[in-house]
């Protein structure tokens, strides 16, 4: 199709036919409207489409195509890699549509493309259920859900993707089509780990888990003398504790509202998620004996405050840069790189998370979901959260060294949620820069071909993208 030149009343007559209106770029709150979660990322829409309903979605993909426009899908918003907003091209903004169903009975819900984890929390708890999500409440759950979705309950129920039972897909080419167990299935295995590729998700059903009203919950915090002890015990620790045990080893420097000081600190985040506390003290107290913490802070929450705990760490509007990769062990020689670049860590702004896997998350049978890897043991995250773009290149630095340094234990899978936007995270084996690509040949293969029955013109290509495969290919 080519290129042509769109007149402002194009736009505004695609306003008129838009539930929640459009945002052009002489509008006053245009950089507001265009801004997303990562500050690195800044760009400048053509149009900013916000939906008012699902309804607009088949409109707004409609012009999109007909006038040449690259398309930007933005749910949450929170995405590192900043694929919710494009150069010139039409943002699809589904923030209005947060609605969630909680059907007790079936322990369905059903939530729409602009929901947030607190959302979806807000409307579970009440029933003394929950939906695996992630760690922070602000994230939206089309994008965690699309790529995985790790948090904490993954131990104990798998990943937020294992739980989608259904879908509502709004296509380029306009058409709603359902994907279940039963109708598109191969639709829904794609959707579960191979990200937005495939079409608009308008609807969302998950699998919700009882939880108890308050869980078992806390951090334990150790100093630098105390490092290496803890984390040989951690190791120790994790080789056999039970499912509804998830845990987070995270590496900092405190923000002044934690009062735990200016040095940095590693911390052992944990919830149980089991119905009998008892059991879940009784874990618990076994790393305590082998490892006591310098402060611990160990307490009984309501499911959505502790899962709101961290929010303050990834507010909106900070500069962000990440990498990851799941690890094979946490042995003598891994500790000894994880303290070191630990110690080095003396500034607020970068931090590192090593998420403990198994469980249910490794149970999961690997040909059920688009989920590239379930063999790591841990997985770990280095990120970065500050505001001066003069830290840039040291806090990049840091980040990319302590990811070269992490390889030799590296399992080599990625996690796209954790991805950023470079070339060098390549989807596609083969890719330069010797980096493990994230699916393997045949997994890759079957994306392609769903890519191809629903998006043969790969016109959803703002993402990690998936290019569909040749006819006959």
């Amino acid at each position: 199709m080519a290129q042509h030149a769109i007149d402002v009343s194009d736009y505004r007559q695609l306003g008129e036919t838009i539930g929640g209106g459009i945002v052009l770029p002489d509008d006053a709150d245009y950089d507001e409207a265009r801004a997303v979660w990562n500050a690195m990322i800044d760009k400048r829409p053509a149009v900013i489409v916000r939906a008012g309903s699902v309804a607009d979605v088949a409109p707004a993909l409609a012009f999109a195509r007909d006038h040449d426009l690259l398309i930007a899908i933005r749910g949450g918003g929170h995405n590192v890699a900043g694929h919710g907003t494009v150069d010139g091209g039409l943002v699809l903004d589904l923030a209005a549509c947060n609605d969630v169903h909680v059907d007790p009975d079936t322990r369905i819900v059903t939530a729409g493309p602009g929901a947030t984890l607190a959302d979806l929390d807000a409307a579970t708890a009440p029933h003394g259920l929950a939906v695996p999500v992630g760690v922070i409440s602000a994230t939206g759950i089309a994008g965690l859900a699309l790529g995985g979705g790790f948090g904490w309950l993954t131990r104990a129920h798998g990943l937020t993707a294992d739980n989608l039972v259904a879908a509502e897909v709004v296509t380029v080419d306009g058409r709603t089509v359902r994907a279940s167990a039963t109708e598109n299935p191969d639709l829904l295995w794609a959707l579960k780990g191979g990200g937005g590729n495939f079409g608009v998700v308008t609807s969302f059903s998950f699998s919700a888990h009882p939880l108890p009203t308050s869980v078992l919950c806390g951090n334990l915090v150790y100093s630098a003398a105390n490092w290496t002890r803890a984390l040989r015990a951690y190791a120790r620790w994790t080789e056999d504790v039970p499912d509804e045990m998830t845990s987070i080893v995270t590496s900092l420097t405190p923000p002044p509202d934690w009062e735990l000081g200016a040095e940095p600190v590693v911390v052992v985040g944990f919830a149980w998620s089991g119905s009998e506390h008892q059991a879940g003290q009784d874990c618990l107290d076994r790393l305590l004996a082998a490892a006591p913490p310098d402060v611990p802070d160990v307490a009984r929450l309501p499911w959505p405050q502790w899962q709101s705990s961290l929010d303050a760490v990834f507010p909106r509007g900070v500069r962000a840069y990440w990498r990851n990769t799941g690890l094979n062990r946490l042995d003598g020689d891994a500790i000894d790189v994880i303290t070191r670049f630990a110690s080095q860590q003396t500034w607020l702004g970068t931090a590192f998370d090593i998420h403990h896997m198994g469980g249910a998350f490794g149970r999961v049978d690997e040909h059920s979901s688009s989920f590239p890897s379930r063999n790591a043991r841990y997985w770990i995250n280095i990120y970065g959260f500050w505001n001066d773009s003069a830290d840039d290149a040291h806090h990049v630095d840091f980040i990319r060294s302590l990811d070269t340094a992490m390889r030799p234990f590296s399992s080599g899978a990625q996690y796209l949620n954790f991805m950023g936007a470079e070339a060098d995270n390549p989807l596609v084996p083969g890719a330069p820069a010797n980096q493990p690509s994230v699916y393997g040949e045949a997994q890759l293969a079957r994306l392609r071909d769903v890519k191809l029955a629903y998006d043969p013109a790969n016109l959803l290509r703002l993402n990690h993208n998936i290019p569909p495969t040749l006819a006959g290919a």
